[in-house]
């Protein structure tokens, strides 16, 4: 099943260890998490087992990021903690069966040095596309928009295109999140279908606040139908923010016709 629910922002009304149940419980037979490092990978597969789902996907590690600080990937003095970063990324991903991993690149709060942080996030990049090739891991890398993280250094698919291009790495491509790039360039259907093939992973969430479908104002029957008919045959994950509980949200998953999603993932 190449549906998948996000546990980091989902199912949050129990502990993440619980989260794999109730996603089951709800119709998911596929997760993942952000940053499953909070909880022992003991504890994390046997959750997982218990629940009988599979994890697509977890993210490197980020350092500060998401406390507004300027994470990893891109900063041109973290290069030996973002290899350390790779390294406890792997074990999980080996542990939990993972098929993908993904990178943040980051924010660079100083423009001047914005040049750097590229040459920097470039050779992060085809470290970890190399390291985890060996264990036929694919590596993504994420494009956030910059008005819930200022500075983010990777903001739209033009950016991400072109690294991809200029890297030229079998084992990189680009993961694509609806909400960030509705936000930074609508028209995320189109956008889709351009890229499909170039495209790793998928995310999505109604704009502008980041709700389950139908919260908002994006057409997804249409972005679906897109995702259908695209060179993409990932996954394709509800990463988005509840706006009551989460079993009260899913009625999406009956109105749309999913069953093209029961196929199974090809990741390059």
């Amino acid at each position: 099943m190449r549906l998948a629910a996000n546990l980091s922002l989902m199912f949050t009304e129990v502990p993440l260890l619980k989260r794999f149940q109730a996603a089951k419980k709800a119709g998911f037979k596929t997760v993942e998490i952000q940053f499953p490092y909070v909880e022992s990978i003991e504890d994390l597969v046997a959750a997982k087992n218990e629940a009988g789902v599979e994890v697509c996907l977890i993210n490197v590690p980020a350092a500060d990021l998401m406390e507004g600080g300027e994470g990893l990937a891109s900063v041109p003095n973290k290069e030996a903690e973002f290899e350390a970063a790779i390294k406890q990324c792997y074990q999980y991903a080996k542990a939990l069966d993972v098929k993908l991993v993904n990178v943040l690149p980051g924010r660079c709060l100083d423009e001047s040095k914005k040049a750097e942080y590229l040459k920097t996030l470039k050779r992060n990049l085809k470290k970890a596309a190399s390291a985890f090739a060996k264990y036929h891991i694919l590596v993504t890398f994420e494009a956030v928009n910059t008005k819930d993280m200022p500075g983010f250094l990777i903001h739209n698919s033009e950016q991400m295109h072109d690294i991809l291009i200029e890297l030229d790495h079998p084992n990189l491509k680009m993961q694509f999140d609806i909400y960030h790039m509705q936000i930074m360039e609508g028209h995320v259907d189109k956008t889709i279908k351009k890229y499909g093939d170039l495209i790793g992973h998928i995310q999505f969430a109604d704009t502008p606040n980041r709700g389950e479908p139908f919260s908002g104002n994006l057409n997804f029957h249409d972005i679906f139908e897109n995702i259908h008919f695209s060179h993409y045959h990932g996954y394709v994950s509800a990463e988005y923010k509840p706006t009551k509980q989460t079993e009260d949200t899913l009625d999406w998953m009956q109105q749309f016709d999913l069953k093209w999603l029961d196929t199974p993932a090809k990741l390059k």
